[in-house]
């Protein structure tokens, strides 16, 4: 039986990089060619994350967000030439 899994999209590139730091994206929608959306497994860890990026309470280690910040941004690219 296939199981539906919720899931949480963001078009936010930074939140999305965040997000990556703990959780793979799933995907990357590329319906809207000026918008792309992120899509991760939606997880009570997730929403936590999330409300603690948006509170800033999140501590990051600058090189490891810059690095992933990089990644995600191939994963457009990639994505956009494809598309």
């Amino acid at each position: 039986m296939h199981k539906h899994k919720k899931t949480y999209s963001t078009d936010n590139l930074f939140l999305a990089a965040t997000l990556s730091l703990y959780s793979s994206i799933e995907s990357v929608d590329f319906a809207n060619p000026r918008q792309a959306r992120f899509i991760f497994e939606s997880t009570p860890r997730l929403s936590t994350l999330i409300d603690q990026y948006w509170k800033g309470e999140l501590l990051i280690e600058p090189k490891a967000l810059l690095s992933q910040l990089k990644i995600v941004k191939s994963r457009l690219y990639e994505g956009g030439q494809n598309g």
